[in-house]
């Protein structure tokens, strides 16, 4: 006992305490030059940004049902949270281990940045950080990576305002929602759902410690390899620092060593990792993007945490890919040479696109049919000539066209319409002549009505492609992209009614505000009498024209289409909830041979699609005249 004060022993305590007492020093000196530093300091970057500061985050694309589509994201996969949305045990977890004074210091640790000081004089480098929380918080927001002492004094200034100006758990919230925590996760909650497929304010000991353990290396000791497998060795790695995470928390007081080796000996769960994952449908979600950068701009789209629904359903969409996959494979093996196909649906009452596929593969190729190709119609621009002439009050269905010989001057040229079959089959009704896609009939409508009032119509209901008024316009001697002439239809499905199409019901932020809201606003733009009559002739084409093989077990309209080159072929229709059209072609505009034509190729495809996509709903007719 009395050894332990003796005079002689006293030397040795002395000895001991130099160490310590150099450590305070150092840590003296440390605080007097970064206070110092903080009013030299003038031009650094203002923290009191942080007050409003939201990091960017990850952009979700919903289907009109709520389901996940697609996400987007810059180099930052996140979503941001709330503290109070995050796990109370994660919180403690991760101050254990990178700041365990976090509640009790102003921004700077002296304990700490002497001890950084001291190693790092010793080795005559960077060795040791001592970074805060608030430290780091700053450094990831504000300063780059260098390591050196001008840097680290830099943080530390930045820390001391920064804790001025923001609370304690503000700048808590802030940390867990910037950190990185591998395989492209940027804030606590996109890395719980995608480690635990959870979220992160239901973690317990276990998946909250090992999320902290991660922080310090996130690519070194991620359980998961390069291809976002499990990897054993991996996951020890990750395990044993996972321990040191909960000796900390032993060590402090956090938890008891009883609750701290169940932790550490629990099987974690784990779920997949979703920062890589591809789009359900990328035609669709690259043409989302598109629109909402027109909207927002392109750094909004990828780092703004939008929640975009989209007017799409994945059940119908699934369907379209389904329905382009099975076809194209039939089509190759009968040694047809249409090598793409697109398809787009439309529901009339809305004019909400609910499928688009824009070719037969999105990996070999990514251009969209749907949106990007103008292709020519051939017949099935004629509904809109025949409309036209309807529109004049002069003609009605039954009313008779001539389909004999006819040839016009076209300067130093003539031009002699000729039907596809190269014959001719008299006075015929106007829904003969449409049901059987006459191309004399058209030609002579067109003449006669006026080709400037045909393309005047097509404007009011969206074709907004070059058109000039040619003697064959109405054999579609234009080109349209399938979704200008598909929602052209839907207006004719819809009694007269015009909206401009499009992908996107709504958009709210990350916290939910509406950004954009596209409640349907249809407006009247054809005759509902003409609309009706034209619907009916239209009808006729699926009864007894070229269209028979669309015919469903409901009242279909719809018209075919096919050039003369054999070179686009079309099927255009539309029961009053839905309207759809295929298309067959090649990029390269060669003919696709064979005969091939519109009734025979993309009217079973329609079929098809359509058959499945109104199953289970209630058959309804088209207004009568």
């Amino acid at each position: 006992m009395g050894s332990l004060t003796t005079p002689q022993a006293l030397p040795k305590r002395s000895r001991r305490q130099w160490p310590g007492r150099i450590l305070y020093g150092s840590s003296a000196i440390a605080i007097g030059a970064v206070l110092g530093l903080a009013i030299s300091f003038r031009n650094l970057p203002d923290v009191r940004l942080l007050r409003r500061y939201v990091p960017s985050q990850t952009t979700y694309i919903y289907d009109i049902n709520g389901e996940l589509i697609a996400s987007l994201h810059d180099e930052a996969n996140r979503e941001t949270v709330p503290l109070d949305r995050i796990s109370p045990k994660l919180q403690q977890s991760v101050l254990a281990i990178e700041d365990s004074g976090f509640y009790n210091h102003l921004g700077i640790d002296p304990v700490g940045i002497g001890r950084a000081l001291l190693a790092n004089f010793s080795s005559g480098g960077v060795v040791e950080g001592g970074s805060t929380l608030t430290m780091q918080l700053v450094k990831n927001l504000f300063l780059t990576p260098d390591r050196n002492i001008g840097r680290k004094l830099t943080e530390a200034v930045l820390a001391l305002r920064l804790e001025q100006v923001i609370s304690k758990d503000r700048i808590l919230e802030l940390y867990l929602n910037q950190v990185y925590w591998g395989r492209n996760l940027y804030g606590v909650e996109m890395a719980s759902r995608s480690y635990f497929n959870k979220s992160a304010a239901d973690l317990d000991w276990a998946e909250a410690s090992f999320l902290a353990a991660l922080i310090a290396a996130p690519e070194y000791y991620t359980p998961f390899d390069e291809r976002d497998r499990l990897d054993p060795q991996r996951l020890e790695r990750a395990k044993e620092r996972q321990r040191l995470v909960l000796q900390r928390l032993v060590a402090i007081g956090q938890i008891s060593p009883a609750a701290a080796t169940t932790a550490a000996n629990q099987t974690l769960q784990f779920g997949e990792i979703t920062s890589f994952r591809p789009s359900q449908s990328p035609y669709v979600s690259d043409a989302v993007i598109q629109e909402l950068a027109q909207q927002f701009g392109r750094s909004a789209v990828v780092q703004g945490g939008l929640r975009v629904q989209t007017t799409i359903d994945l059940r119908m969409q699934r369907l379209a890919e389904q329905v382009v996959q099975e076809n194209y494979q039939r089509n190759r093996q009968r040694g047809l040479r249409a090598e793409q196909m697109a398809l787009v649906a439309i529901d009339p009452r809305t004019h909400f696109i609910k499928a688009m596929v824009g070719g037969v593969d999105y990996r070999t190729s990514q251009y969209n049919r749907v949106t990007q190709a103008r292709r020519q119609p051939g017949s099935a621009f004629k509904p809109f000539v025949f409309y036209a002439a309807l529109a004049t009050g002069k003609y009605t269905p039954s009313s008779s066209i001539a389909d004999t010989p006819i040839t016009y001057q076209l300067g130093a040229e003539t031009y002699s319409p000729q039907n596809y079959d190269r014959s001719f089959a008299g006075n015929m009704s106007l829904t003969s002549a449409l049901a059987q896609s006459r191309n004399i009939p058209a030609v002579r409508l067109g003449q006669t009505v006026g080709l400037d009032r045909v393309i005047e119509i097509c404007r009011r209901i969206g074709i907004s492609s070059p058109m000039q008024p040619v003697v064959s316009l109405p054999l579609g001697a234009i080109g349209v992209t399938p979704l200008e002439l598909t929602n052209a239809y839907a207006t004719l499905a819809s009694g007269g009614w015009y909206a401009p199409p499009t992908l996107i019901l709504q958009v709210r932020d990350s916290q939910g505000r509406r950004l954009l809201d596209n409640t349907p606003r249809p407006q009247p733009e054809l005759q509902s009498k003409a609309v009706a009559q034209l619907n009916q002739m239209m009808q006729a084409v699926v009864t007894s024209g070229t269209g028979r093989s669309a015919q469903l077990n409901r009242p279909v309209a719809g018209k075919t289409g096919t050039t003369s080159d054999e070179r686009d072929i079309w099927f255009v229709g539309y029961t009053p909830e839905l309207v759809a059209s295929v298309w067959l072609g090649n990029d390269d505009n060669s003919k696709i041979g064979g005969g091939a034509t519109g009734g025979e190729i993309a009217a079973p495809i329609w079929r098809q699609f359509m058959q499945k996509a109104l199953e289970n709903q209630p058959v309804s007719p088209f207004p009568k005249p």
